[in-house]
């Protein structure tokens, strides 16, 4: 069993190096979150750290999947609301991830319907987001009722730092 909770900036540095076994784990099997592999586990722990200022000030909301037996901290999801005044309305979903130890039990699933519930909640009418093409996260967000945008060539690497297209997608959210 698991418990989907939004993170204070208080458990984020507290759970740094947790969350930062969860990254390394999840880059080293090949998904593309915007990091090089080896990723060394010092950096990923400086990495979540620095989000702690904008999760204080409300700029980035921290979505954790936790195993109940341990707290071990099993996922992750960030909403990042719009800026702008003219774009209140909407935030980009980023950094969803699943440990492979914790995989096929659609922790994926729950942490973004959490994200999208607390999103609507909020106020906020349209969620946009990029992946990998042909990865697993872009089947999950076609099944999730995401709508395809369109695909860029080449526009981010993997882990290895071989080049991939990558699918845009957007969902609007009732209020």
């Amino acid at each position: 069993m698991y418990t989907v909770r939004l993170l204070t900036a208080d458990e984020l540095r507290a759970s740094a190096e947790q969350l930062a076994g969860l990254l390394v784990d999840t880059v080293g099997s090949g998904s593309s979150l915007g990091f090089l592999a080896p990723l060394d586990p010092v950096e990923a722990a400086g990495w979540w750290r620095a989000l702690a200022p904008d999760v204080e000030a409300g700029r980035l909301l921290l979505w954790a999947a936790c195993a109940e037996a341990d707290g071990r901290i099993a996922g992750t999801v960030q909403l990042r609301p719009a800026a702008p005044a003219n774009g209140r309305h909407r935030a980009e979903v980023a950094k969803l991830m699943v440990d492979r130890a914790d995989r096929g039990r659609r922790l994926a699933g729950r942490l973004l319907a959490a994200l999208e519930r607390a999103a609507a909640d909020r106020g906020i009418r349209t969620l946009v987001l990029d992946t990998e093409t042909g990865s697993p996260a872009e089947r999950l967000y076609a099944a999730a009722g995401w709508t395809r945008v369109g695909t860029v060539p080449d526009y981010a690497t993997d882990p290895s730092g071989a080049p991939h297209a990558t699918t845009l997608f957007y969902k609007a959210l009732r209020a």
